[in-house]
C-alpha cells in the first residue's frame, strides 16, 4: 500500500479500485498505521475525488453488518462533521424532533473524533443502548419511531481506524464517508457537508439510491442549516439557497449554537429542547432542518408550513416522552 502513499504526496487521485483496496487493506490489518495515517492527512490536503469516495463507500457497505430495514420508508440525518464549529448536536436533535412527529428515522452516527461530543456520546448520554439486533431496532422503529445505528458496531472497519482517527484528531475521509454508509441504506435522506467541491460529491453519489435527498453546506462552513449565513442546498431536483427569511425569524448568533464543554452538556441541550424550554435560536435552527426533511416526506408542505409545525411542535414539549420511555 506504500504506492498509495507516494500517489497521496504526489497530490494524484486514487481509482475506484485503489480507493476499495485501501479499505480492504485496513479491514485485513495488512497496511500500517503510520502509513494509513500518512494517506488519510495527504488525502485531506490535496482534497478528495469522486472516484475515490465512490471505492470507499463500496467497501465499507461490503464489509459491514447490513440490516434491512427498508420497509419503513425511513431518513438519515447526520452530517459529516469536521466544521470545527462545536455546535450542539443538531442533526440528532432534529432526528429526535422528527421521531417525535411520527415519521420513521433510521440515524447512523459515531462517536466524538474531532469534535468534544458526536451523535453516539449525546445519545448515550441519554441513554440509548447500542446493538446490532434487528429485532430490538425494528421494535425501537415502530414503538419510537427511531433507531440508532452505532457505527462502530456495524462497521468493524470503522473501529479499526478509529486509534488513528483520535491520534491525529482532524477530520478525515472517513467523516466524507459517515453520512454515506449508513448499513440500512435509508431511502431518503438530510445530510450536512463542511465544503461546497464536497456537496456536490455527494449530490452525484446519493442520487444513485436514494428516494431523494438533500445535501447542505452552510456558506460560513457549518455542516447544517444554521440560519447564522445562507445556506447552500442540493437534492435530485433541485438546487436552492436558504436563509433566516425563508423561514420568516431572526438571523442567529454563532454563539447562540455552542454546545458547552462538555457530553453532559451537550445532552441538557438536547433535554430542553424535547422538554420545549430550549432557546428560540435552538428552536429555530431545529425546525429550519426539520422543514427540509419535512419537504421530502411531504411534498405538499412549502418550507415555512414545514418550519412553523415543526416549531409547534418543539414549544409542545411532546418530544420529551422519547427519552422517558
Amino acid at each position: 500500500m506504500r504506492h498509495l502513499l507516494n500517489k497521496t504526496i504526489e497530490g494524484e487521485a486514487f481509482s475506484y479500485t485503489e480507493a476499495y483496496n485501501f479499505i480492504m487493506a485496513i479491514d485485513q490489518e495488512t497496511i500500517s498505521q503510520e502509513v494509513i495515517a500518512g494517506i488519510l492527512v495527504g488525502i485531506q490536503l490535496r482534497g478528495i475525488h469522486l472516484e475515490e469516495l465512490k471505492g470507499f463507500k463500496s467497501a465499507l457497505l461490503e464489509l459491514c453488518v447490513r440490516i434491512e430495514l427498508e420497509s419503513y420508508n425511513a431518513i438519515d440525518l447526520c452530517g459529516t462533521g469536521g466544521d470545527g464549529k462545536d455546535t450542539f448536536n443538531i442533526s440528532t436533535t432534529t432526528s429526535l424532533i422528527l421521531a417525535g412527529m411520527g415519521y420513521k428515522v433510521i440515524k447512523h452516527g459515531n462517536y466524538g473524533v474531532s469534535s468534544i461530543c458526536g451523535s453516539s456520546n449525546v445519545l448515550e448520554a441519554l441513554g440509548f443502548n447500542f446493538t446490532t439486533d434487528k429485532k430490538t431496532l425494528e421494535c425501537n422503529l415502530k414503538k419510537d419511531n427511531i433507531c440508532f445505528l452505532h457505527a462502530p458496531l456495524f462497521h468493524p472497519t470503522m473501529k479499526k481506524i478509529a486509534p488513528v482517527r483520535r491520534s491525529l484528531g482532524i477530520r478525515t475521509i472517513f467523516n466524507c464517508l459517515g453520512p454515506l454508509v449508513n448499513p440500512a441504506q435509508p431511502m431518503y435522506q438530510l445530510t450536512g457537508t463542511y465544503s461546497l467541491e464536497m456537496s456536490k460529491l455527494y449530490q452525484h453519489i446519493l442520487k444513485e439510491n436514494r428516494n431523494d435527498y438533500r445535501v447542505v453546506y452552510g456558506m460560513d462552513g457549518y455542516d447544517e442549516i444554521t440560519l447564522t449565513d445562507a445556506t447552500r442546498v442540493l437534492g435530485k431536483h433541485v438546487d436552492f439557497i436558504v436563509d433566516s427569511t425563508d423561514f420568516s425569524t431572526k438571523k442567529i448568533n454563532t454563539e447562540d449554537l455552542f454546545a458547552g464543554k462538555s457530553i453532559q452538556n451537550a445532552a441538557q441541550i438536547i433535554i430542553r429542547i424535547l422538554n420545549g424550554e430550549g432557546t428560540n435560536s435552538q428552536n429555530d435552527v431545529i425546525a429550519s432542518n426539520a422543514a427540509l426533511a419535512l419537504q421530502m416526506l411531504e411534498p405538499n408542505h412549502t418550507i415555512q408550513e414545514a418550519f412553523n409545525e415543526t416549531i409547534d411542535f418543539i414549544k409542545s414539549g411532546s418530544a420529551a416522552q422519547l427519552i422517558k420511555n
